[in-house]
């Protein structure tokens, strides 16, 4: 517990733990004295004669919280607490452990919608301006290569556009349809960046997809276009365009937008690209990133597994979904291009090195695996 010692004839520096993870801070509540208990603060204390800030800081979280923190910077400038005594906050992140109240009776993982929810010692309180901002950074999300996406919390932060709002709908149309693994839509941030929660599980990107794990994305692909059958929304949408849509796809079904635990599917995200497809189109994505045949498959397991893609959702042929695939992916490499010339900057992360000339000869090469599996 901070307590600022009797006033001495030198300066007393006493530091406080501003202790951040996935964009939320540590706060600690007090219980002595009187006057203070109830009240809210950066868990710390005084610094000992000769004694490094950084060092203190991470010793009084370990004798009041018992876990181990490492010290990461600072809050800019320095408040005082009493006569000859001035408060400086220290940003760390946790290290090992979790933290424990032992001088405090509780405390609590504030994001930075919760910072005015509870009552802060004063001596805290003007250091909450640059905190609210730093924690609205929140912790950057792998993949997100569009726009980014950052936790924090409980939540996803990601940015918005024109076609916001009609995935908004749909996600919520999703839910009142009982499709698993959507994110639910809560509102918007100090930012303007959408804030959906944060779904469960590991996203798979060191090896492909099991067998498993990619017919559960090709059989929730069914139940996604099941319930959009009553779904009618005009957009505006963000993707490029399909030759005769018949319904709302993800249009973004790649390993990297989805989570799993174990085999079994827990999470689809990354929505910005829904908007009017079709069935095949949308599993011949699946099948060039999630087979992948992007990736040099043989051709026996590429036609295995495109088997497996067409079988688990059903009423479609491995051969069908592989026909569909070169015209999926020019699909999304002329439509990237086409959107960042309509003013589309956040595509514009996907040009060049990532799609050039040379993403062609992977298309082709899928060509030709089509040809020699249809042999």
């Amino acid at each position: 517990m901070r307590s600022v010692p009797p006033p001495s004839d030198s300066p007393l520096l006493v530091v406080g733990a501003a202790v951040v993870r996935d964009g939320r801070v540590l706060a600690a509540r007090r219980t002595r004295p009187a006057g203070s208990a109830g009240s809210w603060e950066f868990p710390g204390g005084k610094v000992e004669p000769g004694e490094d800030p950084d060092a203190a800081v991470v010793r009084e979280v370990r004798e009041e919280l018992g876990c181990e923190v490492r010290v990461t910077g600072r809050l800019s400038g320095e408040q005082h607490v009493a006569p000859g005594y001035a408060l400086r906050v220290l940003r760390a992140e946790l290290v090992s452990g979790e933290p424990v109240p032992r001088e405090h009776d509780a405390v609590r993982w504030l994001g930075p919608e919760d910072l005015d929810d509870v009552r802060w010692l004063a001596p805290d309180v003007p250091f909450l301006a640059e905190l609210r901002e730093l924690l609205l950074d929140g912790l950057r999300l792998p993949g997100g290569q569009v726009g980014g996406a950052v936790r924090i919390g409980g939540t996803v932060r990601r940015p918005t556009g024109p076609w916001t709002p009609a995935v908004h709908r749909l996600l919520g149309w999703l839910r009142q349809q009982d499709v698993p693994a959507v994110p639910e839509v809560l509102a918007l941030d100090a930012r303007g960046r959408e804030v959906l929660t944060f779904l469960p599980g590991t996203v798979v990107t060191a090896r492909p997809l099991t067998d498993a794990q990619l017919g559960a994305v090709a059989r929730w692909a069914r139940k996604l276009h099941e319930a959009v059958a009553g779904l009618d929304d005009g957009g505006p949408w963000r993707f490029f365009g399909a030759p005769a849509p018949v319904l709302v796809a993800h249009n973004d079904l790649t390993p990297a937008n989805v989570c799993f635990e174990g085999d079994r599917l827990t999470g689809v995200f990354d929505w910005d690209l829904a908007g009017p497809s079709t069935p095949l189109l949308e599993l011949a994505h699946l099948a060039w990133h999630g087979v992948p045949l992007s990736g040099g498959v043989d051709p026996v397991t590429a036609a295995r597994r495109l088997e497996l893609v067409a079988t688990s959702y059903g009423g479609l042929s491995g051969r069908a979904v592989l026909a569909a695939v070169p015209t999926r992916v020019r699909i999304a490499v002329e439509g990237i291009r086409t959107a960042v010339a309509n003013g589309d900057e956040q595509m514009r992360n996907l040009l060049p090195p990532r799609f050039d000339p040379g993403y062609f000869d992977q298309v082709e090469r899928a060509v030709d695996l089509r040809e020699r599996t249809n042999r």
